[in-house]
């Protein structure tokens, strides 16, 4: 049963147009790691510090993958075992802070996440959350962020999002930090690929600490790390584990590995460059066309639609864009949005899993600008000719 399902998911994966921002397609090697005999293995500490004989192998991997991390992001400490990028924030929050200690962060609205503060989420209900937004041209209000820390007095300031698509100011928000005495911590996890490749400012050089995820444009497993300066490892990684989380998967540590390898290549700069120029030629074309963008446009990997100037909702287009063309993005809600999340007045739109496929060019990409203008607008039908032979 289950390998006839995964054939269907593949069949699907090679034929939907993906575009969510924050899925990608990894590689045959990490594919491989992904299903090693690691996954036998239980590894419960750290290496040469570990509660389960039978790791002298295991130590390797970890280390290495270490190593790894900070020669890609040049940092002083890395932690590659959390599972998650949640995880990666839960243990970050822990190692520094105490229950009721105050955190500044982006509102999920603004293009934050949800591991940020949001009310549902653990963080929101453990420490105190004063969130930050966006100023009236869709940038993030920089003089807000340090009005704000100086009369809330954080304990930590967070940067990063899922939905932003500028490149964030470290430096300015970092001297915010130290103004009051906080600790700075960004949440790359959507640009970690960009940082490695070098086309967005490494947040090493100015956060305290840095988490991420490795499966978005990182192109590697799903998964968590933390990147701290030395001072802070020994609590990032207790905080880790036992913090909140027990034996390490180590499968996923060896794909991590080969992910950080393969971002340390040229081939991956070009791969992040091309994701980089797609988005913005399909942000551009799709602007032109009337279609309103947050941030009035990208310098990343995304973008983000606003559709209060249409009668559509981003369920509605969500749904239709899949229904048409066979286009997958996800509906997202915007600054001071005042649909629910279940409807929103915005999509997400991604270019890292389409640009994977190297006959994706200008001419796949005004086609696919010609099905969101049909969706959204309410224009002709367009003809699709290359969209059928690229995505078969």
């Amino acid at each position: 049963m289950i390998q006839s399902l995964i054939k269907r998911e593949q069949k699907r994966q090679d034929t939907k147009i993906n575009m969510i921002a924050s899925e990608n397609m990894v590689s045959k090697n990490v594919l491989k790691a992904m299903g090693s005999c690691f996954t036998n293995k239980y590894a419960e500490g750290y290496p040469s510090a570990r509660y389960y004989a039978g790791n002298e192998i295991v130590d390797c991997v970890e280390e290495y993958a270490c190593d790894l991390a900070k020669k890609l992001f040049l940092c002083e400490h890395a932690n590659v075992q959390p599972h998650s990028g949640s995880q990666a924030n839960q243990a970050a929050y822990m190692a520094i802070l105490k229950p009721g200690d105050t955190i500044l962060s982006m509102s999920l609205d603004a293009g934050g996440h949800l591991t940020h503060g949001a009310s549902v989420s653990q963080a929101g209900q453990i420490y105190k959350i004063v969130q930050y937004g966006l100023d009236a041209n869709g940038v993030i209000d920089y003089a807000g962020i340090e009005k704000l820390a100086k009369s809330t007095k954080p304990k930590l300031i967070v940067a990063g999002g899922s939905a932003y698509s500028l490149v964030i100011d470290f430096e300015r928000i970092s001297k915010i930090a130290k103004s009051v005495e906080a600790y700075f911590m960004v949440d790359m996890a959507h640009f970690a690929g960009l940082v490695a490749a070098g086309f967005y400012p490494n947040p090493c050089k100015f956060a305290d600490i840095v988490t991420s995820t490795t499966h978005k444009t990182l192109r590697g497993p799903r998964g968590g790390i933390i990147l701290c300066r030395e001072e802070l490892a020994k609590a990032v990684d207790k905080a880790v584990f036992p913090g909140v989380q027990g034996g390490p998967l180590v499968h996923i540590i060896a794909a991590k590995a080969v992910c950080f390898e393969e971002a340390l290549q040229p081939t991956f700069k070009t791969y992040i460059k091309n994701v980089i120029d797609n988005t913005a030629y399909l942000c551009k074309k799709l602007q032109e066309s009337g279609i309103k963008m947050i941030c009035n446009g990208t310098q990343t990997h995304l973008f983000l639609i606003d559709l209060t100037d249409t009668d559509k909702t981003g369920a509605q287009v969500s749904q239709d864009l899949e229904d048409k063309f066979g286009i997958i993005v996800n509906k997202n809600k915007i600054f001071n949005d005042k649909r629910s999340a279940k409807e929103t007045s915005g999509i997400r739109v991604g270019c890292a899993f389409i640009t994977n496929n190297k006959k994706v060019d200008k001419n796949v990409l005004e086609e696919i600008a010609d099905c969101f203008k049909t969706v959204i607008l309410g224009t002709s039908a367009p003809k699709i000719k290359l969209l059928k032979k690229v995505f078969k």
